[in-house]
């Protein structure tokens, strides 16, 4: 083959591959990330399901919640797991209707709607707390009024109203399960930072996670100290003007039974993983 024909045909080659486009790399895709919320809010978070464990609020059972800092209609709330167990990578995102944001194989708790709920109606609330105490079922089946004997209580001005999930629903297994169920305990619970649920425990909330803590812990002494005060006679609780007023100083004082608390749990492992 002549010189001459060899180049013709190298040229024609090139030319065909120069021609030839590939196409471009792309990067594989991801999956959508939760948002990325303060990790102190998941601490303080992860620090609420430990210290109300430790102090007898919650057992096996029970959860607490905070309102996302990035998303106010979204809320912050461990996988389906005991309280006392829980750390900063067992915290889930739910989205306004109480469903995982990225579940990632990790089931809620049945009764997340309860927090769903009392978010998507109570702008003021940024944490939420619901407890079974055996001191207030008692409460809550008799129709004897939860009601502030002492000042660390005094945030049960208002009283607590109780939801009967007989009423409305019939007969149910007595859990929160759905959105339908949450609405209406969001409704008996008013502007009240309490509500007692019949035959089943309680709801406690407040504009932070110290303070939905504290006030679980109180509306279950309080419900004690009660208890007790009816054995000896009638109760002089506190007047509305009181509750008011010892709310207020005790409340801006949650500060030092929280980190109480904490130390009592010690340091946890804050950083997700």
């Amino acid at each position: 083959m002549s010189g001459l024909r060899i180049g013709v045909m190298f040229a024609i080659c090139a030319a065909l591959c120069a021609a030839i486009v590939l196409p471009e790399a792309r990067p594989a895709p991801q999956a959508a990330a939760p948002l990325a919320n303060d990790p102190k809010l998941i601490e303080d978070l992860v620090y609420a399901n430990r210290i109300l464990y430790q102090q007898d609020v919650l057992d096996g059972f029970g959860h607490v919640s905070a309102r996302s800092d990035k998303d106010p209609s979204h809320f912050l709330m461990s996988r389906s797991m005991a309280p006392g167990l829980v750390t900063a990578n067992d915290i889930m995102e739910f989205d306004k209707d109480g469903e995982p944001v990225d579940a990632r194989g990790r089931n809620g708790y049945v009764e997340r709607y309860i927090h769903a709920a009392i978010y998507r109606v109570r702008p003021d609330v940024k944490a939420v707390v619901h407890s079974h105490s055996p001191d207030i079922i008692p409460y809550s089946v008799t129709g004897t009024t939860l009601r502030p004997v002492y000042h660390v209580s005094a945030f049960l001005r208002l009283g607590a109203p109780i939801f009967d999930t007989h009423e409305g629903f019939g007969d149910t297994d007595m859990l929160i399960r759905d959105n339908k169920l949450g609405d209406a305990l969001a409704k008996v619970l008013g502007n009240s930072g309490i509500a007692l649920i019949r035959g089943h425990g309680f709801v406690a909330v407040a504009d932070s996670t110290p303070v939905a803590v504290y006030r679980a812990i109180y509306t279950q002494l309080n419900a004690r100290v009660q208890a007790e005060a009816m054995k000896l006679g009638s109760i002089k609780f506190l007047t509305p003007e009181e509750a008011i007023k010892a709310q207020a100083i005790t409340e801006a004082t949650v500060g030092r039974p929280w980190e109480l608390w904490k130390s009592r749990i010690g340091k946890i492992e804050s950083q997700i993983k």
